[in-house]
């Protein structure tokens, strides 16, 4: 398939590419790492250019890999009127996502207690497939937390205002509704709360190099302020209890193309039109799997922060542990951009992407909105985590999105 690069660093399909494409496909990528992309993401970001009611471009962000339906790394905007809704173009680990935590501490006061600081937080943020967490919940209490997100957190003591101010729409999506959660996904979320999950979701110990921070101005701003700074990172979503629920919709979605005559290249690119009762039903149960990730993630902070305490031996107000900004990467959500010149109220679908806004949108707190947005991209384990802002571009170019991840090459 023919790909033109239109300018530094854009890679376009254009639809005579492919019979059936509503808008041209976009890559972002470098020269680089464009001659090692994987066909099958190009087949598969051209197939969502396909799809009903999309509008602009259909985007594939520079980490772009094979996913399922969509490309990992796909972005797409489809209109709340006549637009779809693909779980395809969300993932199965619903709000997968990354959260950075600030320190006090330095390097050098970590390293000689590294060792009994990993076996601290081992022992306390349960790792693994089908890991059972901590906190004991109950069907009602499971139900606040599908609802409330970080705010569940605060309530319960297991996060601060400033936790809930510092996480993506405030650790909670309005709307959230459990009595579409199916009872087997219950069953798989109830008891998982606060734990990490297996495959590539980690907990890890980080350390700030004075001669990677390239803006000091944005560093101090988000609390990146001395030599050698100790910060974590927490990469896990909504386990098994998102999983269901992707599974679940998948299933009624399968259904749902052929009920409202809808033509899709392929089988896990099934959907259902946004504003059908199943296209709802879906935004629903993927809000309640979204704030559960949220939560998850929060409970996991609190844990660090234990960890830290009975290892390191110094209050919390010393340690200093505070949350830099939590961020989603598998979600759909409801945001508002200027398309062809003209202001659309989408369904911004990011699957392995996250959202960048820039600076001074209101969407983000009030600290930050001089810089933009934190952005959290993870490396492989081990490999480094970059900590970056949104900018206006985005906003203009990719619907305030960008890059989950570096670490693919």
């Amino acid at each position: 398939m023919e790909k033109h690069k239109i300018a530094e660093g854009i890679w376009e399909i254009d639809p005579s590419q492919k019979s059936g494409m509503n808008v041209p496909a976009r890559v972002l990528s470098s020269d680089r790492l464009i001659a090692n992309l994987e066909d099958g993401v190009l087949e598969q970001i051209t197939n969502v250019a396909c799809l009903p009611g999309i509008v602009g471009h259909a985007l594939c962000m520079p980490d772009g890999h094979w996913g399922y339906g969509f490309p990992i790394g796909g972005v797409a905007a489809f209109s709340i009127t006549d637009g779809i809704i693909s779980p395809g173009g969300i993932g199965f680990d619903i709000n997968c996502g990354m959260r950075m935590l600030r320190t006090n501490l330095t390097e050098d006061e970590v390293k000689p207690k590294l060792k009994q600081l990993v076996d601290m937080l081992f022992n306390l943020v349960p790792a693994g497939a089908g890991k059972d967490g901590t906190v004991a919940l109950n069907n009602k209490t499971f139900r606040d937390v599908m609802t409330n997100g970080v705010g569940w957190c605060v309530r319960n003591g297991y996060a601060t205002e400033a936790d809930q101010d510092s996480a993506e729409q405030s650790g909670c999506l309005e709307g959230a509704d459990p009595d579409v959660v199916s009872e087997k996904a219950f069953k798989r979320g109830i008891n998982q709360l606060g734990t990490l999950g297996s495959g590539n979701h980690y907990l890890e110990i980080e350390v700030v190099r004075p001669e990677n921070i390239r803006d000091a101005e944005a560093a101090r701003v988000l609390g990146i302020d001395r030599p050698n700074q100790i910060v974590l990172t927490i990469h896990c979503g909504s386990r098994g209890f998102g999983h269901q629920v992707a599974t679940d919709y998948l299933q009624v979605f399968e259904k749902s193309v052929r009920k409202y005559g809808i033509t899709v290249r392929d089988k896990e690119l099934a959907c259902a039109p946004f504003n059908s009762d199943e296209g709802q039903r879906y935004f629903a149960a993927m809000k309640c799997a979204a704030n559960n990730a949220f939560a998850n993630r929060q409970v996991i902070t609190n844990s660090v922060r234990q960890a830290l305490r009975k290892v390191i031996g110094k209050s919390d107000h010393e340690i200093g542990v505070s949350t830099i900004y939590d961020v989603a990467h598998n979600i759909a959500k409801i945001e508002k951009y200027t398309i062809e010149g003209k202001e659309q109220e989408v369904v911004v679908h990011r699957k392995g992407a996250t959202r960048a806004f820039g600076p001074g949108s209101h969407e983000i707190p009030s600290r930050y909105r001089a810089i933009g947005q934190p952005v959290i991209v993870g490396g492989s384990m081990e490999s480094g985590t970059y900590l970056l802002v949104g900018t206006d571009k985005a906003m203009s170019e990719t619907y305030g999105s960008t890059l989950h991840g570096s670490g693919r090459t």
